[in-house]
């Protein structure tokens, strides 16, 4: 069996391949296979956002506010796709600050054509800085669905600027950028913490925050068209082998294996959350199925770089289980109303695969010809979660603090919840003046 990484290699392969990748050479040429790979991995993670979680997350809400939970994702794409330009990628990967990046950057400003950054050394920074955006974009659309269905457009418009910078931009620095927590050792492949952790905890404080829909727990407010949430989630689960697949940065083995351990997580975490709901209820619900595939999908993230294809379906599995528990049975018991249980199965999901990537972290994918040594099960995965767990309550403390800032900028400039009479006209009309027809 293949042994995890020792403590001092691990850590040290962390910041060097995490960041990084396989694609890290030293010579520093472009190299047409992996570019084309990176082209082809950046389009499906667009496509995650557009249209796959507009379509997941409508599909899930009342007929009433379709168009508007939709625009969401529209309205982060666009706002997020223009900061990171500005100034979001510079902040976040340039630059050696420990808590955030350089300015040099800028406007993209001094990347020519055969530029090539220091974190992907077979690719043209260009391709690196798109790929990372469609990681931003999809981030700040997530959160919109703890939201849905009550808070304004332009209010959730303000606030993905904010939180971008307050929240997003220093994590993916700590975690990616070679910042606080690649130095600790965190391990983070695809962004367990920076993605999944941060969607997830912004969802709930942002949930907290904004209040309850009207009628919730007393209304029916059950989703209006399931077949588009499950074509959104079929186009997340392709798009997610573009988002842990290209994490590698290029072709190679490493990029496979994580492709492979993604699709069995997901596969494993249909299959246990819908068997929890089989048990439970009487009856698998479709909504539970395409649930426990996006909660393997979350949880494998961290880990898929470092696993082994087996790895992937225990992570998926558990995954599985432990969100379905905590988008039913913790969300009824706490009673907060996370429409879209954008915390049950990212916030959950992301810190559990988090601490797994701990857990199974193995030399043989990770870093074979890197790690100076390898170690004995606990002794080097002991360490090793005690830098992922910390790497969580980091991503969690910071991730709570800058949402409630951003929340309270944006609630004092435009305020942050439609009105009570357009909440029950529905969104669709009341901000945007247009209705699905019949």
């Amino acid at each position: 069996m293949l042994k995890p990484l020792a403590r001092a290699g691990l850590a040290t392969a962390a910041v060097v391949i995490m960041s990084a990748g396989p694609a890290m050479a030293a010579e520093g040429k472009i190299d047409p296979a992996d570019t084309a790979f990176m082209i082809a991995a950046t389009t499906l993670v667009l496509l995650m956002t557009l249209p796959g979680l507009a379509l997941f997350y409508c599909g899930m809400v009342r007929r009433k506010n379709v168009l508007a939970t939709m625009a969401q994702s529209v309205a982060a794409t666009a706002v997020v796709s223009l900061l990171w330009f500005a100034f979001g990628y510079s902040l976040a990967f340039r630059g050696d600050g420990a808590i955030f990046g350089g300015l040099d950057r800028v406007f993209l400003t001094g990347i020519g054509i055969d530029s090539i950054g220091p974190f992907a050394k077979t690719i043209p920074e260009m391709l690196f800085m798109a790929y990372q955006m469609t990681f931003a974009v999809i981030t700040c659309a997530l959160v919109g669905g703890a939201v849905a269905d009550r808070m304004k457009f332009s209010a959730f418009a303000l606030f993905c600027a904010l939180w971008l910078l307050l929240v997003y931009v220093p994590s993916a620095h700590w975690v990616w950028g070679g910042g606080v927590l690649a130095r600790l050792g965190l391990i983070d492949f695809a962004g367990g913490t920076v993605v999944h952790v941060n969607a997830g905890v912004a969802g709930l404080t942002a949930a907290l925050i904004v209040g309850a829909r009207q009628g919730y727990g007393r209304e029916n407010l059950a989703p209006s068209d399931l077949s588009l949430a499950v074509i959104g989630a079929g186009m997340l689960w392709v798009g997610w082998f573009g988002f842990n697949g290209g994490s590698a940065l290029g072709v190679g083995s490493r990029a496979v294996f994580a492709i492979v351990a993604t699709h069995l997580s997901a596969c494993a975490g249909a299959t246990a959350w819908s068997g929890f709901e089989w048990v439970k209820r009487g009856k698998p619900s479709v909504l539970g199925l395409i649930s426990g595939a996006v909660a393997g999908l979350g949880a494998i993230t961290p880990a898929s770089g470092y696993v082994l294809p087996w790895h992937g379906a225990l992570i998926g599995a558990l995954a599985g289980a432990v969100c379905y528990f905590a988008s039913t049975t913790l969300k009824t018991r706490i009673g907060y109303d996370d429409s879209l249980d954008v915390f049950g199965v990212h916030g959950v999901g992301g810190a559990l695969g988090t601490l797994l990537a701990g857990v199974f972290a193995t030399a043989a994918v990770s870093a074979s010809a890197t790690s100076p040594g390898v170690a004995g099960l606990l002794e080097g995965n002991a360490a090793q979660l005690g830098a992922q767990a910390i790497g969580v309550a980091v991503t969690i403390v910071w991730c709570v603090v800058g949402t409630w800032i951003a929340l309270r900028i944006v609630d004092a400039v435009v305020g942050l919840r439609v009105s009570p009479e357009q909440e029950r006209e529905g969104l669709d009309v009341a901000l945007h003046g247009e209705a699905m027809g019949l």
